[in-house]
C-alpha cells in the first residue's frame, strides 16, 4: 500500500457511473457534491464515463474529473437520461455499448491506480465500479483499500443469482461497505453479507444553504409538486392516476412535474386521456439552483415511490430531504428506505402509492392543513442529520480510516 507523505493530502480516487457532465447538469450530482466537500482532506480525482458535450478532463470545484471514452461520441448514451439499468431495458441495442463501457472503465481505473497512486478508492455502486476495483486488486499490487457505497439500484434491482455472487465477492474484497439507508443494510443481511464492515452513511443535502425555508416566498394552497427521474420506481404514473380523485375534492389543485426520463411520454399521454392537461405542468429538467423555490412554494411534495416487479426501489430518496429542508409537507411511498427520512407525521404521510384511493386521500389531507411556521421548523430540524457538512465529515472519517490502516 502506498502511504501518504506527511506533506500532502491522501490521494482519493472516486469511481462513479453517474456524475455531472457540466456545471448545472440536471443529472444527479450527489457524487460530485460529496467529492468536492472532501477536497480539504484529500487530493480527489474522479473517474466517470464520457458523454456528448462533456470534457474528457477538467477541474470541477477543486475536483480533478477524468472521463473515459467507450464508444463514438454520439453513442455514449448508456448512462444518462434514466440510468444504465433503465436504458438497457428500454433500448436493447445499448447492450452493445456495455462491453466497451466496462472494458474502458477497467482500463482507465487500472491506469489511474498505476499513475495517480491513490491511497484509497471510493467506488460508488457495487456493480460495476466496485467489481472492477475488486478484480484489479487480484492482479495489481498497487491497488489501495476500497470503500464501496451502494445507492440502491445496484443492490435492489440486480437480483440474478450470478450478480448476487458478484456482489458478495465485492463485499468481501472491500475494506468497508457503506449503504445509504438502514433498509439496505437489511438487504445485505438477506444476501448473507457480513455486516461487520457495513456502515449506514447516507448522501447529503445542503440544508443550511440552498434547501432551507424562505419566508419571502408565499406557500401555495393548491400546488402539488413531484421531483425525480421519470422512471418506474418513482411512481409518477400513480400520482397522475390519482389526480381525478384529488381534483374532485380540490378543483383548484394543480400538479407540477420536475424531471425527465423514459416514462415522460407515457405520463403525458395519461394526462391527455384523463382530460386535465390544464392542471398539469411538465417543467422538464431543472438545475439544483431552481429546485429550492419550487419546494418553498409547493403546498405538498409527493414522492409516490414503489417497488418495481424487478425488485428495484429507492435506496433513500434525497428529494424527500430537500423538500423537508424547505419546510414542505410530504406524501411518500411507504418503502423501508423512505422510513429513514419520514419517521413520523411531523415530516409527512406514508402511503401505498399503488393504492390510488389511499394516495389521493393523503394528498387531499395534506392540502387541507395550512403550513405553519412551527411545522416548518419541526420538519427542518428532523432532517438535519442529512446536512452535507455532517455527511462529508462522516465519509472523510470512513475513507481516512482506510488510509491509516
Amino acid at each position: 500500500m502506498i502511504k501518504p507523505a506527511s506533506d500532502r493530502r491522501p490521494r482519493l480516487l472516486v469511481l462513479a457511473s453517474t456524475y455531472p457532465r457540466w456545471l448545472g447538469d440536471p443529472e444527479p450530482g450527489f457524487v460530485h457534491e460529496l467529492s468536492r466537500r472532501l477536497t480539504d482532506k484529500f487530493d480527489v480525482t474522479v473517474l466517470g464515463p464520457h458523454a456528448p458535450g462533456a470534457a474528457t478532463e477538467e477541474m470541477f470545484d477543486g475536483v480533478r474529473v477524468m472521463r473515459y471514452r467507450y464508444a463514438p461520441m454520439r453513442l455514449e448514451t448508456l448512462v444518462n437520461d434514466g440510468g444504465i439499468v433503465t436504458n438497457l431495458k428500454r433500448h436493447r441495442w445499448k447492450w452493445f455499448l456495455l462491453p466497451g463501457f466496462l472494458l474502458m472503465q477497467a482500463w482507465s481505473t487500472w491506469r489511474l491506480i498505476r499513475q495517480f497512486r491513490p491511497d484509497v478508492v471510493h467506488a460508488h455502486w457495487l456493480l460495476p465500479q466496485g467489481l472492477i476495483v475488486a478484480l484489479i486488486g487480484l492482479i495489481e499490487p498497487l491497488t489501495p483499500p476500497m470503500v464501496v457505497t451502494s445507492h440502491g439500484a445496484d443492490l435492489f434491482a440486480l437480483r440474478a443469482k450470478p450478480l448476487q455472487v458478484l456482489k458478495r465477492f465485492v463485499a468481501r474484497r472491500a475494506a468497508a461497505l457503506a449503504v445509504v439507508s438502514a433498509a439496505m443494510r437489511d438487504e445485505l443481511t438477506r444476501m448473507g453479507i457480513d455486516l461487520g464492515k457495513v456502515h449506514v452513511e447516507p448522501m447529503g443535502v445542503d440544508l443550511n444553504g440552498r434547501f432551507s425555508p424562505d419566508p419571502t416566498i408565499e406557500r401555495s394552497r393548491d400546488e402539488i409538486l413531484f421531483v425525480g427521474r421519470l422512471v418506474e420506481k418513482k411512481g409518477l404514473r400513480h400520482l397522475v392516476e390519482a389526480m381525478p380523485a384529488i381534483l374532485r375534492v380540490h378543483p383548484t389543485a394543480r400538479l407540477t412535474i420536475v424531471g425527465f426520463g423514459p416514462e415522460e411520454q407515457a405520463c403525458r399521454e395519461q394526462v391527455r386521456q384523463f382530460g386535465f392537461v390544464d392542471r398539469v405542468t411538465f417543467l422538464g429538467a431543472v438545475p439544483q439552483d431552481g429546485l429550492a423555490p419550487l419546494y418553498q412554494r409547493a403546498a405538498v411534495f409527493v414522492a409516490p415511490f414503489v417497488r418495481t416487479q424487478g425488485g428495484d426501489q429507492e435506496g433513500l430518496g434525497l428529494v424527500l430531504i430537500e423538500a423537508a429542508g424547505c419546510g414542505c409537507p410530504i406524501v411518500a411511498g411507504n418503502l423501508p428506505a423512505v422510513r429513514d427520512v419520514v419517521k413520523d407525521e411531523t415530516i409527512g404521510l406514508l402511503v401505498q402509492s399503488d393504492d390510488i384511493a389511499e394516495l389521493a386521500g393523503a394528498v387531499c389531507a395534506a392540502l387541507e392543513v395550512p403550513v405553519t411556521d412551527h411545522a416548518v421548523a419541526e420538519r427542518v430540524h428532523a432532517v438535519q442529520h442529512f446536512d452535507w457538512r455532517m455527511r462529508a465529515k462522516a465519509y472523510a472519517a470512513l475513507l481516512g480510516a482506510q488510509v491509516a490502516e
